[in-house]
């Protein structure tokens, strides 16, 4: 069980941003001595890959509509990358966790995530200007960056606070539905009070 809050976290983190949990992890596994991390993420071509995509990531994310387009590319992939990544730290860790279940529980947690951040940058988009996409995106990179050092060194306490991240992230896309709903039955009222003031 010792490999499973850094596999939950590295889960949620991917569904966020897959290129930064893959980027961070190699780099903690190879000069960190992050015992944890499997050797396949710390190769040099494994580590440059994703150094690029992390970077054309954090262009991406930061212009509106281009990010919800970039996140909607990513539906397939951010889970998979999480459920690889699980995968791949169960078979670095024999006996503790088995890689299908390891990839379940990764691919999961990425997918749910990834749910939760595309359906919240969707609402971001909704405000004209691209102050708040730039915002969001750091505060999303920070997130992840901060959370999975956290991991490698404490990684109940960071699965725990991804757990709350990932409440807190369910609860506000609730919220911004129901804004989105509540405006747009005003909208469809205000057009019907007006189609009907205009009948008489």
């Amino acid at each position: 069980m010792g490999i499973v809050p850094l596999i939950f976290t590295s889960g949620w983190a991917s569904g966020v941003n897959a290129y930064a949990v893959v980027l961070l992890l190699g780099l903690f596994g190879r000069f960190g001595g992050a015992e944890a991390v499997p050797p396949a993420l710390q190769r040099t071509d494994v580590l440059t890959a994703a150094a690029v995509l992390f970077l054309c990531e954090a262009v991406a994310d930061k212009v509106p509509y281009v990010d919800s387009l970039w996140d909607a590319v990513h539906t397939v992939i951010r889970p998979a990358a999480g459920a690889t990544v699980a995968a791949l730290m169960a078979s670095n860790d024999p006996g503790s966790l088995g890689e299908v279940a390891a990839g379940a529980l990764g691919g999961t947690t990425a997918l749910i995530s990834h749910g939760i951040k595309a359906s919240l940058r969707m609402a971001v988009n909704t405000s004209p200007e691209p102050a708040s996409n730039i915002a969001v995106s750091l505060l999303e990179d920070l997130s992840v960056a901060g959370v999975i050092t956290l991991a490698v060194f404490h990684p109940w306490i960071a699965a725990s606070l991804a757990a709350v991240l990932l409440v807190l992230g369910v609860l506000l896309v609730w919220f911004a539905v129901s804004r989105i709903r509540r405006f747009l039955q005003r909208r469809r009222e205000r057009r019907a009070a007006r189609a009907a003031a205009s009948a008489y």
